[in-house]
């Protein structure tokens, strides 16, 4: 069991459910000690010790109001420096009523609502997972007497406009952020937040009973696949950089046929073996599609011109020229279906290669 003081740590965060179960501890302890804390130290699912600040907190009747800020340490976080308000309505039982769970926990303003099936919760409920309910309920219990009971109503101000610039819209989250967090802490530059928040897009789609899951890079894939395969957004699985990652989840999910549909910048390198597509971990785009080409061409001018070239978009052009584009990008998309094949036996794959306007630059079958 370990211990981190957020009042000083700036290598890690803490998540949205991490601000949620400080700031419920926070309202609740000043509505029955009447002291507000600057601080709160709360115990994670693991029995770590987590020490969040409070920014500010306020009462009103049975009801007290705190507010914490997000912080996410190192990591690129889209919810760094948002505000998640907590309010908490301290109550008794009624004696001569069925006695219900003592610790009641609902969405406000600026939190979303599930509408899709697939995901950690309901259609219909608010968007906060089962791990941080149950960091709330655990941290509320040791403040709570037999007779009482409390409502926790959270809520993020600006969450709404935040969220378009997440997933949620795709998943089916409208209206607001989700409240997350398995351990309570966000770890710096790993993606694995990232990551874990791009898998319920399996979910969503199976759950939807789609057979065949059509896997792209972002959105130009996204855009292309609606018009060219008539896909439905929930079929359509964006990966982002992270092709192992998401393709070992389809796996363990059971998904038994994918076609792979991108720009012809990202995908290529799947045929070079080459799994987490960003720029900063491998490039060898020029070096694949030349490789390609030589199975089809002997003009080494033309190896040396697309060894060189700035962009993918200008190879396209080069082997246009050359009356040789769909035959590099056939062979190309077959050996990517290839690699695919190899490392993820139980998965049918077919794969189609387009340029930035969507044009079909190559196809496996």
């Amino acid at each position: 069991m370990g211990k981190i003081d957020f009042r000083f740590e700036k290598t890690f965060g803490y998540t949205t459910g991490a601000c949620a179960a400080a700031g419920a501890f926070s309202a609740l302890y000043f509505l029955k000690n009447n002291e507000k804390l600057n601080f709160v130290e709360i115990l994670n699912l693991k029995g770590d010790s987590l020490i969040i600040p409070i920014k500010n907190i306020e009462k009103l009747g049975n009801t007290a109001i705190s507010t914490v800020e997000k912080f996410s340490g190192e990591d690129i976080d889209i919810t760094n420096g948002m505000d998640i308000k907590i309010d908490v309505t301290l109550e008794k039982f009624d004696n001569n009523s069925p006695k219900p769970s003592n610790i009641k926990i609902i969405g406000g303003i600026g939190v979303g609502i599930v509408t899709k099936s697939g995901l950690q919760v309901k259609p219909g409920e608010p968007a906060i997972n089962p791990k941080p309910r149950e960091m709330i309920e655990n941290n509320l219990q040791s403040l709570l007497k037999n007779d009482e009971c409390v409502t926790v109503k959270i809520s993020v101000p600006n969450g709404d406009e935040i969220a378009k610039k997440t997933l949620n819209p795709k998943l089916g989250i409208i209206g607001g952020i989700s409240i997350l967090g398995t351990t309570g802490i966000v770890r710096p530059m790993s993606n694995d937040a990232y990551k874990e928040s791009l898998a319920p897009q399996i979910d969503v789609a199976l759950a939807n009973n789609f057979k065949n899951l059509i896997f792209v890079p972002g959105n130009i894939g996204t855009k292309h696949a609606k018009i060219l395969l008539d896909a439905k957004e929930d079929q359509i699985i964006e990966v982002s950089n992270f092709w192992d990652y998401m393709l070992d989840k389809a796996e363990e999910k059971g998904v038994k046929d994918i076609t792979v549909f991108g720009h012809a910048g990202k995908i290529v390198k799947l045929a070079g073996g080459i799994f987490d597509t960003h720029s900063r971990v491998a490039d060898a785009r020029n070096e694949i599609i030349c490789a390609y080409t030589s199975l089809v061409s002997q003009d080494v001018e033309l190896f040396q011109k697309i060894l060189y070239s700035n962009t993918t978009e200008d190879i396209v052009e080069i082997l246009t020229e050359k009356g040789i584009l769909t035959e590099v990008f056939d062979k190309v998309s077959k050996r990517v279906v290839e690699r695919l094949s190899l490392r993820w036996e139980g998965i049918n794959f077919s794969c189609i290669i387009i340029d930035m306007k969507g044009n079909v630059l190559g196809k496996s079958d």
